[in-house]
């Protein structure tokens, strides 16, 4: 059987493995207080552009927990996160925000993106709302690289979403689960030190990037999560181990990895797409990124999920249903060779 449900399938990249079995019965001090975890934060603020002084390195152990306690940590009891309906955390994060007693607040999705002119409209209308005291008061903003959809933004539109918030007063949050993947699409002109220099949080995702687990929050202004830890751990998202983070990190952001990892997952998401469109399907959405979503006959998808698995994009429909393929950066050429076999064979 083939896999293409999503990339996080695998477990670590063999040199992160390595690096692990290496150091395994080594004594250090637990919570990231070991030279792994520090070593791993410097080359991340220096992959950044960011040093000591403009930047700060946070890691915890998963995605929906970071999210979770970034958001708990930037907004008042009173405020809530502004994000496209489609984002992770409105839609596939089983109300982790709600549970921290913050609303998500809606904004209309454009392929997974927002734009600056609605994150300032809605600001402007609640506070020329009369009752805006009765309301949530919308204390930041949620957006992630590359979105659900697998879309991205531009630097223009990154930058126009920043200039946005800088302007209302709020923080700017960057979901990067998939960063990695963004920051190697062909076309893109985004960098990860533009995302330091627009963003106010944001964090480099490890999970679905080459680790066991872990994400790697940044912060760039870091007055904004000054008592973050104690937080950190209330959420559950301190790893008492905390070298197995540092390693893990520290490996990732040496000699190039990271992105040489990402470009793989990108390479062989294209060479997918391609041959869906060669041979006449339909896409869902043109996704530059590690996720490709296509529209399949009802009867395709339960003839190819007898060699494949992937997942349906939403309820089945009653004729063709858009499907969603992830690559990783372990996915192997062969497969994905393998799969267009039988893609061109019976279509």
């Amino acid at each position: 059987m083939l896999h293409f449900d999503c990339d996080y399938m695998e477990g670590a990249h063999p040199e992160v493995m390595r690096r692990l079995m290496e150091t395994n019965l080594e004594q250090t001090p637990g919570y990231g207080n070991d030279r792994y975890t520090g070593n791993a934060k410097k080359l991340i603020l220096e992959a950044c552009g960011l040093d000591g002084e403009t930047g700060k390195v946070f890691l915890l152990v998963g995605g929906t927990q970071t999210n979770a306690t970034v958001i708990d940590g930037l907004l008042a009891r009173h405020e809530g996160v502004l994000s496209a309906d489609t984002a992770h955390i409105n839609v596939h994060e089983a109300g982790a925000i709600e549970t921290t007693g913050h609303k998500v607040l809606t904004l209309p999705s454009y392929d997974g993106k927002v734009k600056a002119a609605d994150i300032e409209k809605y600001i402007k209308d609640f506070y020329t709302d009369e009752s805006h005291m009765h309301m949530v008061t919308p204390g930041m903003v949620y957006i992630s690289h590359p979105t659900e959809l697998g879309t991205l933004y531009d630097l223009r539109e990154l930058e126009a979403i920043s200039k946005a918030c800088r302007k209302a007063g709020i923080p700017l949050y960057l979901d990067g689960a998939r960063l990695g993947y963004g920051l190697a699409a062909d076309g893109t002109d985004v960098t990860l030190k533009d995302v330091a220099r627009l963003c106010d949080v944001f964090y480099i995702g490890g999970t679905k990037i080459g680790t066991l687990f872990g994400e790697a929050v940044v912060v760039t202004r870091p007055d904004l999560l000054k008592n973050f830890i104690p937080l950190v751990k209330q959420h559950g998202a301190l790893l008492a181990k905390g070298r197995l983070l540092g390693i893990q990190f520290e490996t990732l952001f040496t000699d190039g990895l990271y992105m040489g990892i990402s470009r793989h997952a990108v390479n062989m998401a294209m060479k997918l797409k391609k041959a869906f469109t060669d041979n006449g399907y339909r896409l869902f959405i043109d996704s530059p990124t590690n996720q490709q979503f296509v529209y399949l006959p009802n009867e395709e998808i339960d003839r190819l999920r007898k060699i494949a698995s992937f997942e349906l994009w939403g309820p089945r429909k009653d004729k063709e249903t858009p499907v969603r393929l992830v690559t990783s950066w372990a996915t192997r050429e062969e497969d994905v060779n393998e799969f267009i076999s039988y893609l061109v064979k019976e279509h």
